[in-house]
């Protein structure tokens, strides 16, 4: 009798928990376990503000996925489309080869893309903090505007290559202004021709207040360590339009601006658009239960599904964390086994166990269990934090020891050169423009399926 198959489309968080747990829990002879996946690692999304700023090396965060799977069949490429009434994934491989994946069940979890608007110049000179490109040419393009802001004697050109724009004051924004501030200001130094005082960052969110979720307290403390720092917090304030030299605020100020770092939220990925499913603001709808309620042994998590939050009620639904990707993905293995037995299926319940938000040196703030910490011991409860989270011991090592080698030997202000000739736009790191229409994916599917 031929296994039943299972295909995951995803390699992060979700996905990832999701392949190892069923490696776990089925025998080799109750399923067929397949990883849709463009890279051969799971990014570890929260410390790429740490790549960007040089004080962890790219592969610090690309947790190995052959590491970590001993029996899933790896499948390199991106699912494109899905067609549920025929049972297939369509996946345009690293190659640009379009296949054809079929599935018994099928678990999506292809994650988010950087939330954008329309905003005059936005798509072609804001840079995102999404993927591992992003990050590795965020620092060498930093790097590059202190090189050519030295070279230069032109006034316009210096004020407009050292100030620095990031949007966004959630997570990821926060961490990236704070960590590549200190990396200009450390930086700065081996620049004798500029003055450290023409570097300006700034840090700009349409909310009234800079991560509302850690509380007052301690997001007034997270905005005064920054503004200590000389960076300009700016709330209540987006931006109007970007251009090549220039930022325009909505508040009516226009910088001269060459760098605008944008992480205004995420959407999830263009893959849901090509289901004809019901959406929560854009996230698939599902159960409790994580199944796709339109389609036969369809279930879906992390970003890209819209899970109810049982923990906080009231029609809620959990926020795009890894948090609750990573154990949305252990709570769906376990569903998938027991839908495999004919076992009933347990809906998935977590509570918060805190936040962390790691500064850079020896600023942070935390919120574990709803304790406040600040300082010190919010950074050893931040940084304790990812290092357990981590699925190898050799990225547990590897960022252990960087993180060390910075803290006693200092930065390093090497630019190598990635994509320096490339352009920068969103779409080119991120493929939002690589998936099907619904039409197309069926055209495709039973194209593939005809050819055996």
């Amino acid at each position: 009798m031929e296994r039943p198959r299972i295909l995951i489309v995803g390699g992060g968080f979700a996905g990832l928990e999701c392949a190892r747990r069923l490696e776990r829990k089925l025998a080799p002879s109750e399923a067929e376990i397949s990883l849709v996946t463009p890279f051969s690692y799971q990014l570890y999304l929260p410390l790429l503000p740490h790549v960007a700023a040089g004080v962890l090396t790219p592969q610090s965060v690309a947790i190995s996925l052959r590491r970590t799977l001993r029996r899933t069949h790896i499948v390199p490429g991106g699912a494109i489309g899905i067609d549920p009434r025929s049972k297939v994934a369509v996946v345009r491989k690293i190659t640009d080869e379009v296949v054809a994946e079929k599935y018994d069940y099928l678990v999506l979890a292809p994650g988010s893309v950087t939330r954008t608007f329309d905003i005059p110049g936005l798509p072609d000179y804001a840079r995102g903090m999404k993927t591992l490109a992003e990050a590795t040419y965020i620092r060498d393009h930093v790097i590059a505007q202190l090189d050519l802001a030295s070279a230069s004697m032109d006034e316009n050109e210096r004020a407009s290559r050292l100030q620095f724009v990031v949007v966004g004051g959630g997570y990821a924004g926060t961490e990236t202004a704070a960590c590549l501030q200190r990396l200009t200001t450390a930086a700065v130094k081996r620049y004798p021709r500029l003055d450290p005082d023409l570097i300006k960052w700034h840090l700009i969110d349409i909310a009234p207040k800079l991560m509302p979720e850690l509380g007052d307290k301690l997001g007034q403390t997270a905005m005064e360590i920054l503004r200590n720092r000389g960076v300009d917090v700016s709330l209540g304030v987006s931006v109007a339009e970007v251009g090549a030299e220039t930022v325009k605020f909505t508040d009516g100020r226009t910088l001269p601006c060459r760098t605008l770092i944008w992480t205004a939220g995420v959407a999830a990925s263009p893959l849901i658009g090509t289901l004809d499913a019901e959406t929560v603001r854009g996230r698939l709808a599902v159960t409790a239960e994580m199944r796709v309620p339109q389609f036969e042994g369809v279930f879906a998590l992390g970003d890209a599904a819209a899970v109810p939050d049982l923990a906080k009620g009231d029609g809620a639904v959990c926020p795009p964390t890894a948090q609750h990707s990573a154990r949305q993905g252990k709570r769906l293995a376990d569903n998938l086994v027991a839908a495999l037995r004919n076992q009933p299926l347990q809906p998935y319940f977590h509570k918060d166990l805190g936040l962390v938000v790691d500064l850079g040196g020896k600023d942070a703030v935390s919120k574990p269990l709803g304790v406040e910490l600040h300082g010190m011991p919010a950074q050893l409860v931040a940084r304790g934090y990812h290092v357990m989270a981590m699925r190898t011991n050799s990225a547990k090592y590897r960022t252990s020891a960087n993180w060390l080698l910075n803290a006693t030997a200092g930065d390093d202000f090497v630019r190598t050169g990635f994509l320096a000739r490339q352009p920068a736009r969103l779409r080119d790191f991120e493929y939002t423009d690589a998936y099907l229409s619904r039409d197309q994916v069926r055209e495709h599917a039973q194209a593939l399926l005809a050819k055996g």
